[in-house]
């Protein structure tokens, strides 16, 4: 069973398809299921930050309250944006509302949002490595 809001991509194509109403059906591209992404909400691999102080990640978004609404970054030391690795799009959803942006490489894996919310939450999609969440 699908569910509003997941996201799902082809492992043979790389299609990437978002779930916009609930069903019981399987989604299928190129002749084959797609693969539901999972959201991570924990780093698997932590860097030294660049003053050696902390552990850092790249994939989980940080986000932070701005005047005009929300700032996300993704990771706290910055994600790449190579063309063989790179985040392709940042999500916040608060109040019913999403809004995204689409990234390629080169961009800065950043984002900023106007939208007035006491909570958001926020996702960011990796090419290589899927579907984060904080």
């Amino acid at each position: 069973m699908t569910k509003v809001k997941q996201i799902y991509r082809c492992n043979v194509c790389g299609n990437i398809a978002e779930v916009l109403h609930s069903g019981d059906g399987t989604l299928v591209c190129c002749g084959q299921p797609m693969v539901l992404q999972r959201e991570n909400t924990v780093e698997a691999v932590l860097e030294k930050s660049a003053d050696a102080k902390a552990m850092v990640g790249k994939h989980i978004p940080v986000i932070k309250k701005i005047d005009n609404g929300y700032k996300v970054k993704v990771g706290s030391l910055l994600h790449p944006m190579e063309d063989s690795h790179y985040i392709e799009w940042i999500e916040l959803m608060a109040d019913g509302v999403s809004c995204r942006k689409m990234l390629k490489p080169g961009d800065k894996p950043e984002a900023e949002f106007n939208l007035q919310a006491e909570k958001a939450k926020v996702r960011a999609y990796c090419n290589v490595h899927g579907l984060w969440q904080v």
